[in-house]
């Protein structure tokens, strides 16, 4: 049986980026279902972080790793969508992305169009089909219609960056916040009709002076305990609060009954993996953002790349907020 040897980053134990380690592994074949990818470029999540940290927690040893881009080599029995020699692009479990070659279910790999290329699929993929789903599948009761007022925490990150192009492409009135005026700057450039800094501004002060009072009908949030509080009080009456990370630590647990008290209130806690759970939806998804990229409506923002052996450095500068836009490890 074919084993081709490939470098990858594993840990042992949960932890800091030291415990981020190159290690020489063995990749065989597909089995059904299954296809072999090469890697040309690998995307890096904060999802990555709390895996390895153990606030989400997963078996060991674990190869870390949620989305990448390269070319299919070998394609498992009952594969129909993808040949040997297709440029394809993910975002997937099980993790696994942070290496050369490795062997996955095919379900959520999706042909990358030739005018996308490998940085920019590996980069656009967990982060894009995120913004897909927060601003066009978890909108508020009575739907988003152009003009409407949104709040988008952490708007200079990778999926911020991609949902403020995004939300100006469908008319909404995004209002971004970032903690310094350089990310500021940086959201307001693609696309933000407004910017916070939350590091000297009050939010909420803010959010109601732009919309004269009234709140904003979704407040997508990404940071969860540092903007939790706020951020439902930034609501307009039957607004939505919609959760999909805990960058600062998760939320503390609350009575419902608050919900009530804030004017009837919305909550969900969203994660991709729930959006992409079938070939179907994957690739929807996928087409809609593709299109979206493809047309220049969205543009896929790299600012950091590191070579798979810097991964402990990479994983550094994204837990101190020292990346903007997307962050990508080359082979």
């Amino acid at each position: 049986m074919t084993q081709i040897p490939s470098r990858a980053i594993r840990i042992d134990q949960n932890g800091g980026p030291e415990q981020l380690k190159l290690v020489q592994v063995t990749v065989g074949e597909p089995g059904p279902g299954e296809i072999r990818i090469r890697h040309h470029a690998v995307g890096l999540n904060f999802i990555d972080v709390y895996q390895r940290s153990g606030l989400y927690p997963l078996p060991m040893p674990l190869q870390l790793g949620m989305e990448a881009a390269g070319v299919v080599e070998a394609v498992g029995a009952g594969v129909t969508h993808l040949q040997v020699g297709d440029r394809a692009a993910y975002a997937s479990q099980p993790p696994g992305s942070y290496c050369e070659l490795r062997v996955m279910p095919a379900k959520c790999v999706c042909k990358l169009p030739d005018v996308i290329s490998f940085e920019t699929g590996a980069a656009m993929m967990l982060k894009g089909l995120t913004a897909q789903y927060l601003l066009k599948r978890t909108q508020p009761q009575g739907g988003l219609q152009a003009g409407d007022f949104v709040l988008f925490h952490a708007a200079a990150g990778g999926v911020g960056l991609i949902a403020c192009q995004w939300a100006r492409a469908m008319g909404l009135q995004l209002i971004g916040t970032a903690g310094s005026d350089a990310k500021c700057a940086l959201a307001n450039e693609h696309g933000a009709a407004f910017v916070i800094n939350y590091a000297s501004e009050d939010f909420l002060a803010r959010v109601k002076e732009i919309t004269a009072g009234k709140g904003v009908k979704v407040v997508y949030d990404s940071v969860g305990k540092d903007t939790w509080d706020k951020s439902l009080d930034c609501l307009a009456p039957f607004g939505l609060m919609a959760s999909f990370g805990n960058a600062s630590g998760p939320v503390a647990p609350f009575a419902p009954g608050l919900l009530g008290a804030k004017g009837s209130l919305y909550v969900t806690r969203q994660t991709l993996f729930s959006h992409i759970a079938t070939r179907e939806s994957t690739q929807a998804m996928a087409d809609d953002l593709f299109e979206a990229v493809t047309s220049g409506k969205v543009t896929i923002r790299i600012d950091q790349r590191y070579k798979l052996e810097d991964v402990q450095q990479a994983h550094r500068d994204l837990e101190a907020r020292k990346t903007t836009g997307c962050t990508i490890l080359t082979l």
